[in-house]
This record gives C-alpha cells, structure tokens and sequence, in this order.
C-alpha cells in the first residue's frame, strides 16, 4: 500500500517539482493551490503527511494545520515557509507539525525527512 502525500503550496513550480521527487519515491502524491482545496483532499483521501507552505493566499498554513489535525491528528505536517517568522513555526509546532523548512530548501534533506517520517513503521533500510 502507498503512502499517501499531500502538497499544498500557492506555487505551481514548487508543486510540481515536490509530485515529481515523491512520486519517483514510491509515493502516491496530491496537490492543493489552497486551504479549501488541500481540506478536500485531506477528507477524501487522508494522507499520511502532507507539506503545508505556510503562507497561502485566503487561508494561512496555520488555520490550515488546525483544520487537518481536527479532521484526523494522526496525519503528519511538516510545514514550508519563505519567512524566518519563529513565532508561527512555534505556534505550528505547537499545532502539531512534526518539523520546518525555509525556503529555499534543500530538496534532499526535504526528502529523507518525509522518508525518514514516512517509513519509520516499516523496516526499509535508510540510505545516505
């Protein structure tokens, strides 16, 4: 069974690049433009983690993380932000988002986090 990986990001070319390194990863990958539209997804299809940019147009990563922790606390967020603003990465650590990224990333680290994140309960050795 695949894991199961949601993107959510205002920013089309960061969204496309992270479907294409986690689905060459054995993910199955969806994406979301928006807080309506990632809450969609989140309902129909519970991923098991989901990468939140923390600034997104009309619902803020924050409100975000509090909706999907309502619908089911078991799904895991790793948030994203292009601003060093240590009071909402406390406040989403707080929520419950297991770990940050500023942007720009580093799309290797970024990928054995959810690795590491996603394939702690299963016995895949860990490369390097």
């Amino acid at each position: 069974m695949k894991k199961k990986l949601l993107i959510v990001d205002d920013q089309n070319g960061i969204r496309i690049l992270l479907m294409e390194v986690f689905s060459s990863e054995g993910y199955e990958t969806f994406q979301a433009s928006n807080g309506k539209l990632a809450l969609e997804i989140v309902r129909n299809v519970t991923p098991d983690l989901v990468l939140l940019d923390m600034k997104i147009p009309g619902m803020d990563g924050l409100d975000i993380l509090k909706h999907i922790k309502s619908i089911d606390p078991s799904i895991k967020v790793i948030m994203m932000t292009a601003y060093g603003e240590l009071d909402m990465i406390k406040e989403a650590t707080d929520l419950g988002a297991i770990m940050h990224f500023t942007k720009p990333f580093d799309i290797d680290e970024l990928r054995n986090a959810v690795n590491s994140h996603l394939r702690s309960n299963n016995s895949y050795a860990m490369g390097s």
